[in-house]
């Protein structure tokens, strides 16, 4: 027998995953087992993806529902790794918890490099490996490193066509050829999800703001945050929207709705916030709601909500989140920048009216030239696109994707004069530049 083990930490994967088998994208399997982790700060203080409305409507897919939380306690699901020589110990009781005896197993993972997907790879060492993504991180580069043993493993990369014309960069270091969920199936998910029962305020067509626990993620500080949202809340009652809701971040509950709801209140708006207890997908409050706009920072459901629900949408927040962004091949970059060169900001009213944004085709160059400038030693097929596009395209907006002291390390186009630009592919010049960067940073220390 095959076994085929789908981990999942949100629902919105759990969605991508339900959607790729109701489309056959994966074959069958005599056995398929869902494995949940949820990686919050603190776990055990949130609810988790299982308490999720309609998630039972999802469960039909799977054979069991196991926890990765419980398999690996006391240690905290996203950082545990196991040790080498450990390793056939963990995969014995792994197969004893979740009943494999000694069934072949297959792999359908998140991000390979990230804690859960690669301490399951390294456990059952050999074994065929899937790879999804459920949001823009798809089309950024592999963030971090992936073993050969793991990256030779992968067969398929699947993902929803968030972007459409826009090719996914994961793993292409390793050949793997990406495949789009067919959007039919994520709507056909999404429907069946949105047809659970579920209490929701009656609000009649209203401005959605999305919450995404920044601060818990380390991305900004929690008064950074605060302000954010406050900002949203004012951006929108100066479109006109009188009626707003706020939805929390499951890992944020609390969601600062007492701020939200006093400065609602001073703008002369309505504003209703959801319930955190019970963790709804964005696209389900967009079926239902129906709202008339969409805010939020960088959330993927931004995305989602123009690409397959045609919701007018605003961003806010996105040059601060940039700025903030460290290292600079931090995983959430290429999805914050494809949000703010899509989709229009909540304080251009124009551009929301009129629903503008960047053409998708027009995002490859760009797309290429951040993915190289994040990843250069293992995209480094895509140097000539990045040296296109930055010669073409770097001016006073394009700027803001890029740092001046990362372009200058890889002798990129930007920071060198022009009429000296023949000097960035002369290797004599580049190895003395290394070496006497070396000398001034031994004489620092």
């Amino acid at each position: 027998m095959t076994t085929r083990i789908l981990l999942a930490s949100s629902l919105a994967g759990t969605v991508t995953l339900a959607a790729a088998l109701d489309a056959g994208c994966l074959p069958r399997a005599d056995r398929t087992v869902l494995l949940l982790c949820d990686g919050a700060p603190a776990p055990e203080a949130v609810p988790g993806t299982a308490e999720s409305s309609g998630f039972e409507r999802l469960r039909t897919r799977f054979d069991e529902v196991f926890s990765w939380n419980d398999a690996v306690a006391p240690f905290h699901p996203s950082g545990w790794q196991p040790r080498a020589d450990d390793v056939p110990l963990w995969e014995r009781h792994f197969r004893r918890a979740w009943g494999l005896g000694d069934d072949g197993v297959e792999l359908v993972l998140e991000s390979p490099h990230a804690g859960p997907s690669q301490a399951l790879a390294q456990v059952f060492t050999g074994v065929p490996v899937d790879v999804y993504a459920d949001g823009p991180g798809c089309y950024g580069p592999t963030n971090g490193k992936v073993p050969p043993l793991t990256g030779t493993r992968v067969r398929r990369l699947f993902h929803p066509d968030l972007v459409p014309g826009l090719r996914p960069l994961l793993l292409a270091e390793y050949g793997v050829e990406p495949r789009a969920v067919p959007d039919e199936a994520i709507g056909a998910v999404v429907a069946e999800l949105a047809g659970a029962p579920l209490d929701l305020p009656d609000v009649e067509a209203p401005a959605l703001l999305l919450g995404q626990a920044l601060a818990a993620s380390g991305l900004l500080s929690p008064a950074e945050e605060r302000e954010l949202r406050l900002e949203m809340v004012r951006g929108a009652a100066a479109l006109g929207h009188t009626r707003l809701v706020f939805a929390p971040h499951p890992w944020d509950p609390a969601g600062n709705g007492a701020a939200l709801t006093a400065e609602a209140a001073r703008l002369g708006v309505g504003l209703t916030v959801l319930d955190a207890s019970v963790p709804v997908a964005a696209e389900v409050l967009f079926r239902r709601l129906r709202p008339a706009l969409v805010v939020g920072c960088s959330s993927a459901a931004l995305l989602s909500a123009a690409a397959f629900h045609r919701l007018p949408v605003a961003t806010a927040g996105t040059g601060t989140l940039l700025e903030r962004l460290t290292p600079y091949e931090h995983e959430e970059r290429i999805p914050v920048t494809l949000v703010d060169a899509l989709l229009p900001r909540l304080d251009d009213a124009s551009a929301v009216a009129g629903r503008t944004g960047r053409a998708a085709t027009e995002l490859s160059g760009l797309v290429s030239a951040v993915g190289f400038a994040m990843r250069p030693k293992t995209g480094r097929d895509l140097r000539p696109a990045a040296e296109r596009y930055l010669a073409a395209h770097l001016d006073g907006h394009t700027w803001r994707y890029f740092k001046r002291r990362r372009l200058a390390s890889l002798a990129l186009p930007g920071v060198v004069p022009a009429r000296l630009a023949f000097l960035r592919r002369n290797t004599a010049v580049r190895r003395v530049a290394r070496r006497a960067r070396a000398l001034r940073d031994r004489a620092r220390r």
